[in-house]
């Protein structure tokens, strides 16, 4: 069943919440697989927890990295990444971690949920 993006954000940040810090520095691994917002899906059965935020400006990437967040960005309807930007706009934490980055949820291009771990991946000009 295909849960809507934003319904994903919200209830993993919402139910997260008292858990979360920010991730300074790291880099998701290469192997990472990214999920645009038309993609993002939530186990029926599990309630995903956001433990920490991180933040990745995909310049910054590996270009196979690059390639497959570009690639999955690139397949994201403009409604997706509305909603997309304003479940990160509606939580705190997420705003919080993107502008300790200097940047803000418009150039959120896609996400992954991993481990606990949300990754946004920005893009800059």
């Amino acid at each position: 069943m295909r849960i809507s993006t934003a319904s994903v954000i919200i209830a993993a940040l919402s139910l997260g919440t008292p858990a979360l810090v920010q991730a300074q520095g790291a880099q998701p691994k290469a192997q990472t697989q990214t999920q645009s917002p038309s993609q993002a899906q939530a186990p029926s059965d599990q309630t995903t927890v956001i433990r920490s935020i991180q933040v990745v400006n995909i310049k910054d990437l590996k270009p196979e990295v690059r390639s497959k967040v570009e690639n999955a960005a690139a397949q994201t309807s403009e409604a997706d990444l509305r909603s997309l930007r304003s479940s990160i706009d509606a939580a705190p934490e997420a705003t919080a971690a993107l502008k300790a980055n200097g940047l803000n949820s418009s150039q959120v291009v896609a996400i992954n949920i991993d481990d606990g771990v949300l990754t946004l991946f920005a893009k800059t000009a």
